[in-house]
């Protein structure tokens, strides 16, 4: 069962996800400063100041108490620098999940190993058992992504994106 504390750090091979913190949100307005990485989702990118108040509003949490929103910036560990964002919006056992990563760290397999690193976290710590994000349908990359950690395509839309979900398994059984 998922706790009211806020996200803990958790890493995968080559990453390190830190929980997020208004103090990130100058290096990480770099990061996400190429308006190619909003083709799918919208919107564009944000000054320093603009994505620290919306920080800010992401680390008070979610105004529905049967909802965590649990957010971590990815820190490529050989470089030390962040790299992009993995996030959850975390109801009971089930999560909606996702993910961007910087233009510069595209196509080294990040994306992938963050998403199940976060998949293996949520499960272990924090109960969730299914996993869901919404895909535009032409986003191949974010498709591929899904399908790594286990996501598979439902015949379910929102706004323009294909709903995938996949169940996670019980952490300790066989």
């Amino acid at each position: 069962m998922p706790t009211t504390t806020g996200p803990q750090p958790f890493t995968t091979p080559r990453l390190d996800a830190l929980p997020l913190d208004p103090a990130y949100a100058e290096e990480m307005a770099a990061v996400l400063a190429d308006p190619a990485l909003y083709v799918f989702t919208g919107g564009g990118p944000q000054d320093p100041a603009a994505l620290r108040s919306r920080y800010e509003r992401q680390c008070a949490g979610s105004p529905d108490p049967g909802e965590l929103w649990w957010n971590w910036v990815l820190r490529v560990r050989s470089e030390g620098r962040l790299a992009g964002y993995v996030q959850a919006t975390v109801r009971g056992p089930r999560a909606e999940i996702a993910w961007v990563v910087g233009t510069p760290w595209q196509g080294r397999g990040y994306a992938s190993e963050a998403v199940k690193g976060l998949a293996a976290h949520l499960a272990s710590a924090g109960g969730v058992r299914t996993l869901v994000a919404h895909v535009h349908p032409d986003h191949a990359a974010s498709e591929a992504v899904a399908s790594a950690a286990g996501l598979a395509p439902t015949g379910e839309w929102e706004d323009g994106e294909r709903r995938w979900t996949g169940n996670l398994p019980v952490p300790g059984a066989c």
